[in-house]
């Protein structure tokens, strides 16, 4: 059963944060957690501390079972609030400066039930490619250019 974990209103911009969690994304949770300890961005300390809410949120849906399985199944930064502001130009102008900010989403779950429906899938897709693929091979001909 995978568990959720979000971050609203986080006040950094959504480009930013997607760097980080590009890296985390599809790794397992104990690695996760080793990458955003030793990142220097300044968005790894909440997004370390997001990944490690999902997790007790998973086991207290599980009742505190192994969480040595977990992956970081899905992971998504969306744009939140822009908070608008003005700065001096020059010939009396105004720039915008728009201070962007984002939310966060953590989807944790154990890594079997993840990889047995992808597998599954992949059979089935191999399946039905090689018996349509093996009749178009052999009635295919070759053309030369002359």
């Amino acid at each position: 059963m995978e568990a959720t974990a979000k971050l609203n209103n986080y006040p950094t911009s959504p480009r930013k944060m997607r760097l980080l969690v590009d890296l985390i994304r599809g790794l397992d949770v104990e690695k996760a957690l080793a990458v955003l300890e030793h990142n220097p961005k300044h968005p790894a300390v909440p997004l370390r501390k997001l990944v490690l809410c999902a997790i007790n949120n998973w086991k207290q849906h599980n009742e505190g079972g192994d969480e040595s399985g977990l992956i970081v199944k899905t992971i998504m930064v969306d744009g939140a609030r822009v908070i608008k502001r003005m700065r001096p130009a020059p010939q009396g102008r105004g720039y915008r400066v728009r201070k962007r900010s984002n939310h966060v989403t953590v989807t944790v779950d154990t890594a079997g039930a993840d990889t047995k429906k992808r597998t599954l899938a992949k059979v089935a897709k191999n399946e039905t490619v090689n018996v349509e693929a093996a009749p178009a091979v052999a009635e295919k001909k070759t053309r030369t250019k002359k």
